[in-house]
């Protein structure tokens, strides 16, 4: 505007909305080249770690902070990290035994390896009341879906229950499985982070059930972790006697209390 209409230098910057200095002062043209080949470098050797561990080492008079991380930022080094998930406050509940069946059932997760190194996953489910095992799902992969196909499919044999006690893994912390539990009328009830013992019955379940089944055997398939688990689920529920249950197995203490 100044070369081309001849109009003053205040009045072409007022125009475009720029400071004066923009005019008499042009940016000058830094070679980057070499701090490049530095961060490259040192990401080369340490490609897990962030800016914070790369500042202090590369650090030096004429290349701060600043420039360093304009350049960092330029080579698109700066994943944004995946935060952590707030949980809600957990209030702890007391661990009583349920007076019927149906009233609260514990659910939790166990991992275990095939012959093979391939990993596989157990979804277990406890009914509070006996210590019965109601259900043990198994797979490569659990997710919240699956959990609910597992639960829906329980409770049409079983009825449905009141509470779910469960801890805060990511499929039982799912929109899926908050909204199954709204539509059927089931509490869930969370343990509070880090601890255990407030789960202790399916904890003692899942105690029992790698002792006699998965570190019991060497498993090539999961059929036959399933057929397995399956004849090992219809002696724990029928035969098996059970210390805090009098010595009854879960199916004799239902019915010694229901008659």
């Amino acid at each position: 505007m100044v070369k081309e209409y001849g109009i003053s230098v205040r009045n072409a910057c007022r125009a475009v909305r720029l400071p004066r200095s923009c005019y008499y002062a042009p940016a000058a043209v830094r070679d980057d080249a070499e701090v490049i080949e530095r961060i490259e470098a040192y990401v080369r050797e340490n490609p897990r770690q962030g800016f914070d561990k790369l500042y202090p080492v590369l650090r030096r008079p004429g290349c701060g902070k600043t420039r360093l991380y304009r350049v960092y930022c330029q080579l698109k080094l700066n994943l944004k990290r995946r935060g952590k998930r707030r949980l809600p406050s957990r209030i702890k509940e007391p661990l009583q035994v349920p007076s019927v069946p149906n009233a609260v059932w514990s659910i939790d997760f166990m991992a275990d390896a095939l012959w093979n190194g391939r990993r596989f996953r157990t979804f277990n489910v406890l009914d509070d009341f006996n210590r019965e095992a109601l259900r043990i799902e198994i797979d490569t992969s659990l997710p919240a879906r699956r959990i609910v196909r597992a639960l829906t499919e329980l409770i049409e044999i079983r009825g449905k229950p009141l509470m779910l006690r469960m801890d805060n893994g990511p499929e039982l912390i799912s929109a899926d499985l908050e909204t199954w539990a709204r539509q059927h009328g089931v509490r869930l009830l969370f343990i509070q982070p880090g601890k255990p013992n407030q789960n202790a019955y399916i904890e003692r379940f899942n105690r029992t059930y790698r002792n006699e089944v998965l570190d019991c055997y060497v498993f090539e398939t999961l059929d036959e972790v399933r057929r397995m688990t399956a004849d090992w689920l219809a002696r724990y529920n029928e035969q098996r006697p059970h210390e805090s249950l009098g010595n009854l197995s879960p199916r004799q203490y239902l019915m010694a209390r229901s008659a």
